[in-house]
């Protein structure tokens, strides 16, 4: 009786999990281009790539894991403790980082023909690694939105954009990024 009890449960709990798993969703794979106020001098371009796997939760809702990664360099303005600049001013470096970002949260969408309009808000995690800036983790959200052009029945190009916040260096930086690439629907 206990067997057949815990058989019982087993199908159970593997039919309620094979209930919540996404039946369909999506594969992005594309080129991207970010915009930050990472160094102190003024905002930099990052290029890189983005990636993400989407899986249906009802019609419209998804549950999204987003990934990217971006190489750019830009002018770090030496300024150490408390000291201050000569009057011929402050010597600068040539600085290089790389910022992975891996977040994850709901994205919503409609489809209307061949157009699958969608937003999303992320949460997750960014790491910064530099030669001038101090390397480390930190906290990262995304607020953005895109748009899927259906090409044939699986294959869809899309276009992207999203506001990414972060606190490295300071409490905030502020990021604006733009994705484009192929989306495989399965």
């Amino acid at each position: 009786m206990n067997k057949l009890a815990v058989f019982t449960c087993i199908l159970l709990l593997g039919g309620l999990a094979a209930a919540q798993a996404p039946t369909s969703g999506n594969v992005f794979v594309g080129y991207s281009y970010e915009n930050i106020d990472l160094f102190n001098t003024g905002r930099s371009n990052f290029n890189g790539w983005q990636a993400s796997v989407e899986g249906k939760v009802i019609p419209g809702i998804g549950i999204v894991a987003d990934f990217g990664d971006h190489y750019g360099s830009g002018t770090s303005v030496v300024v150490g403790g408390g000291a201050t600049c000569p009057i011929n001013g402050c010597p600068s470096i040539n600085g290089h980082a790389h910022i992975f970002e891996a977040m994850f949260g709901p994205r919503f969408s409609v489809s209307v023909g061949r157009y699958r309009p969608f937003g999303e808000i992320e949460l997750g995690v960014a790491h910064l690694s530099s030669n001038v800036l101090v390397s480390g983790n930190s906290f990262a959200g995304a607020l953005g939105g895109g748009l899927d052009y259906r090409v044939l029945r699986p294959v869809a190009l899309r276009v992207q954009a999203d506001y990414v916040w972060t606190h490295f260096i300071s409490p905030y930086q502020s990021t604006i990024r733009v994705a484009t690439g192929v989306v495989i629907r399965f």
